[in-house]
């Protein structure tokens, strides 16, 4: 399990993730989860700086994208 980053906003029904500094992004097509192992998405897009990626998750059925704000994600 791989760090993705923490959850800074929405956009257009995505969570958008900021990387950290010196984490590899995960693929497109990657499972999310949150701190409770509970499978959130998809990713979707990596986009924006590379030391700093930013990462588009699509939300599986049932999860709210605002209570995912302020959390962080991880790759499975």
């Amino acid at each position: 399990m791989k760090r993705v980053g923490s959850v800074v906003r929405t956009a257009q029904g995505l969570a958008i993730a900021r990387g950290g500094d010196g984490e590899a992004p995960p693929s497109i097509g990657e499972v999310v989860i949150d701190d409770s192992l509970s499978t959130v998405g998809r990713v979707v897009d990596v986009f924006g700086p590379v030391d700093r990626p930013y990462v588009a998750v699509t939300p599986n059925d049932g999860i709210t994208l605002a209570a995912l704000v302020g959390g962080t994600l991880y790759a499975r």
